[in-house]
């Protein structure tokens, strides 16, 4: 093995702490993925990754190997794009993160264009509904929804989606149609948590000065985008999500939507990626595709 795809799989070793799950994303043995490591370990003279039988992490040495890792793998991505201006020269593997009522909804209906322009692409689409770590997993760039919380990433904003208050109508029957603010104390909300086990979050509405929560009962708490509109549909509450996820019911009357006056806040859509000097160009080319898509479906970012 050379040293570049030994620096390869050094590096996916490093972000998976496995050499298994290294071995397995790249499609190779997992004795080749240790013989790669211990060669570079033996050509540098000095130990890349503390070994147990439990976990793998980088040294001292290690991390700083690895960062200058990422960076050499990128130029080398980027040199062997410069002379080749067809879209159809794009290679290699593509992972990225979404979530997956996008992936489902806008994203994966779109993708034989994308990969027919692009067919020496291999494509890694996740759509788990939960925040990956881009770097330790190896992601080339993850789609997120909401407000961002500090890291190294480097963010892209997109825009925003509008957000519906909606409920089915057999709840409506049974509850009644909310009017005004004061009428939510009789009704019940569908609460969505990340993280199960917090408080939930009750009924976000604009006051005219700014966003407010106001506390709301629930028999529901779910943490799946899925679970949360199907309780919806089935009487179990109503909700609060984009309108893009939630237009088909509309459509169909499966779902009615509720003070529209009352909404809660845009959410915001950005595109993150490592923060590294040069950026392969099949992720760059996607994350332009995924701009180009989703922009039709956005309010502008703000």
């Amino acid at each position: 093995m050379n040293q570049l795809d030994a620096m390869q799989v050094f590096v996916r070793v490093a972000e998976l702490a496995s050499f298994t799950r290294a071995a397995d994303s790249l499609g190779l043995p997992k004795a080749s993925a240790s013989t790669a490591v211990q060669q570079l370990e033996n050509l540098l003279g000095t130990r890349l990754l503390h070994r147990t039988t439990r976990k793998v992490q980088t040294t001292q040495d290690g991390q700083a190997f690895y960062e200058r890792c990422k960076d050499v793998l990128a130029d080398m991505d980027e040199l062997r794009g410069m002379f080749q201006q067809a879209p159809q020269a794009l290679r290699g593997r593509l992972r990225v993160d979404m979530p997956s009522g996008m992936a489902h909804t806008l994203v994966i209906p779109r993708l034989p264009e994308f990969l027919a322009l692009h067919p020496q692409l291999a494509l890694e689409l996740s759509s788990a509904d939960r925040r990956v770590d881009l770097v330790r997993e190896g992601f080339d760039c993850v789609v997120r929804i909401g407000t961002l919380g500090d890291s190294s990433l480097i963010a892209r904003p997109l825009g925003q989606f509008r957000v519906a208050n909606c409920a089915s109508p057999g709840y409506l029957r049974q509850y009644g149609v909310p009017r005004t603010l004061e009428d939510l104390a009789g009704h019940r909300l569908v609460h969505y948590a990340a993280s199960l086990g917090g408080r939930p979050d009750g009924w976000e509405y604009w006051d005219g000065a700014a966003y407010r929560s106001l506390p709301m009962a629930g028999v529901l708490t779910v943490n799946n985008v899925e679970a949360y509109r199907t309780a919806c549909l089935v009487g179990l509450g109503m909700i609060q999500a984009p309108l893009i996820g939630l237009e088909p019911y509309l459509a169909r009357g499966e779902l009615v939507e509720v003070l529209p006056e009352l909404s809660a806040e845009p959410m915001p859509v950005s595109l993150l990626y490592a923060n590294r000097r040069n950026l392969p160009l099949r992720a760059q080319v996607f994350m332009q595709w995924m701009a180009e898509l989703l922009q039709p479906y956005l309010d502008p970012p703000g």
